[in-house]
């Protein structure tokens, strides 16, 4: 299994993959279906294997915010299945995915000591990254939002091409914009930018960063 760097999975040995895969079952969605529902009260986990979701919550004006993207390795529903809250955002998936469900995982940690640490330095990690994110929105334009975002999908999803780094895009402008906290218009007109400098090229729900180094300058 090809789990990302730095994701849940990723961090785990063999053995301890074994053991959770033992505790769950797999289990396919389709493209743009829902996972997980803002508000669910349901108490389970999600380990992708294969394909991305989006991790989304709305305003109480009903707009979409997309709060992160997450790929193979990927760790979801973990707060409501240690705390028995209600679900705090939707899941939806952006590409045909494969997942691990895990209904006991409060018991899984307490029988793999390094795994809950671990997951403590995961979620950590994410409150760092929500921290980071507030103060793009409140000190980046929306270009310098839109580049910083591509710079991320680049990074993690990335495949160098004689023509650039060609990054598969899984989210609509729609939904980028929503990653953005900007308008759809605002995200057309900041990726119109991008390209008349030369940055990048963009096609069907696909970027290709012809200068990397120049859109982390104007990321900033």
């Amino acid at each position: 299994m090809n789990a990302e760097p730095g994701e849940f999975l990723s961090l785990l040995t063999d053995e301890e993959v074994a053991a959770l895969r033992a505790a769950g079952r797999l289990r396919r969605w389709d493209r743009g279906t829902t996972v997980i529902t803002e508000g669910d009260t349901s108490d389970w986990v999600l380990v992708l294997l294969e394909g991305r979701v989006k991790v989304s919550s709305h305003t109480s004006g009903g707009n979409e915010v997309v709060l992160a993207v997450r790929g193979p390795g990927g760790l979801i529903g973990e707060q409501s299945a240690i705390d028995g809250s209600p679900r705090s955002a939707t899941v939806t998936t952006l590409e045909p995915v494969t997942g691990l469900v895990v209904r006991d995982f409060v018991s899984f940690l307490e029988t793999h000591g390094r795994v809950a640490v671990l997951l403590m330095k995961l979620v950590s990690e994410r409150l760092r990254d929500s921290d980071r994110k507030r103060i793009e929105y409140g000190a980046f334009d929306t270009t310098g939002r839109v580049a910083t975002r591509l710079l991320e999908l680049a990074d993690r999803y990335g495949e160098q091409t004689a023509g650039g780094l060609r990054v598969a895009l899984p989210l609509s402008q729609d939904e980028l914009a929503g990653w953005t906290g900007s308008s759809r218009e605002a995200v057309s007109k900041a990726l119109r930018t991008l390209r008349d400098r030369g940055l990048i090229e963009t096609g069907r729900r696909r970027v290709t960063i012809h200068d990397v180094e120049g859109l982390r300058q104007r990321a900033r």
